[in-house]
């Protein structure tokens, strides 16, 4: 699943990293269409308002499909066909949709025969991870051509180069434009296309954002007149070209937008789950527990304090567990004797 993004470039910056080539080569920038209703954040969440790319054919009907636009739309699709006179008062979380039954859900149905397919932009998503019985946050992103892109995520001065430079996260998405019963400005809105997780980031969780690896994948899912919707679906599947690292639990609350949200941490590898030294927990858990059971466990967990850098565990055997129970029982046993001496 993605419920939670990181976008922190400004208008031009993103302008400036959706560079592509036209169908005459020429390399071309897309414009905007209201960047006013768009504002960078290291913590985004359903409900705000986010940088997608779709066909200028959308907007222009005289526009040529492959020509692409920017535009702000909020997240969680509201169907054109809602009654409401408050989008707000949507009863269904639509922040996601599964690839697996969107053709069964009118909703999302609808949107996508009539071609209304867009590419969600971000710099990564937030994942969280079950590990020790708590949830640890990873940030989610394209291999970067320079891997401290988000170790220092606060610098503003850039060149123009470097600019150009952010490979922003290309996600599959659906839009559709309500318009308020009693009138006012239409509302785009999206839902971001979900698969299951690739191997890639399948230990962290069992969902992923479809992503569009290469500007060839995000130029075939915009451009509807050209390209079915039948065709455009085979572009929906996981991908392995991921990186990732475990971020603060700041991140945890959408409220946080610091660049801290993004910047990683080293995880206490060291850190394993206490053993009580009760004989009778101990008993239990030999009676469960078989040492090939313990050491499949020990490898579901992932070890790594990031993808690039990965630490060895230290792995501990029901045998080894067992010596220390009986060398603390021993002592236990030593010590009530000396005092009855």
């Amino acid at each position: 699943m993605c419920g939670r993004t990181a976008v922190s470039l400004g208008a031009d910056r993103i302008r400036r990293a959706c560079a592509y080539c036209d169908t005459q080569g020429r390399r071309r920038h897309p414009e905007w269409k209201n960047a006013d209703q768009y504002s960078p954040s290291y913590n985004k969440s359903p409900q705000s308002n986010n940088p997608v790319l779709l066909s200028r054919k959308h907007i222009e009907k005289d526009a040529s499909s492959s020509e692409r636009m920017l535009m702000a739309m909020r997240w969680g699709l509201v169907p054109a066909w809602f009654k409401e006179s408050d989008p707000s008062k949507m009863q269904y979380n639509t922040a996601n949709c599964r690839s697996d039954t969107m053709m069964e859900k009118l909703s999302y149905k609808g949107p996508l025969v009539k071609g209304k397919r867009c590419v969600v932009l971000a710099d990564g998503y937030y994942e969280w991870q079950q590990r020790n019985g708590q949830k640890q946050p990873y940030f989610i992103y394209f291999p970067q051509n320079d891997q401290e892109t988000f170790s220092k995520p606060d610098v503003k001065d850039e060149d123009e180069d470097l600019k150009e430079s952010r490979r922003l996260l290309t996600m599959a998405g659906i839009f559709d434009c309500w318009e308020p019963l009693n009138g006012g400005e239409a509302l785009y809105s999206y839902t971001i296309i979900t698969v299951n997780a690739s191997n890639a980031v399948s230990a962290i969780h069992n969902r992923m954002p479809a992503i569009l690896d290469g500007d060839d994948a995000v130029r075939k899912w915009l451009d509807f007149a050209e390209i079915p919707s039948q065709e455009a679906l085979k572009l929906i599947y996981p991908i392995e070209n991921l990186a990732f690292h475990p971020v603060a639990t700041i991140v945890n609350n959408s409220r946080n937008n610091t660049p801290e949200c993004i910047v990683p941490i080293e995880l206490d590898l060291k850190k394993e789950t206490k053993v009580s030294a009760s004989s009778k927990i101990m008993l239990n858990w030999l009676k469960n527990k078989s040492p090939k059971k313990e050491e499949e466990k020990e490898d579901d967990i992932p070890r790594w304090s990031s993808q690039f850098i990965q630490t060895a565990p230290s792995k501990r055997s029901s045998t080894s567990l067992m010596h220390q129970w009986l060398k603390k029982e021993d002592g236990a046993t030593s010590a009530k004797q000396s005092k009855i001496l």
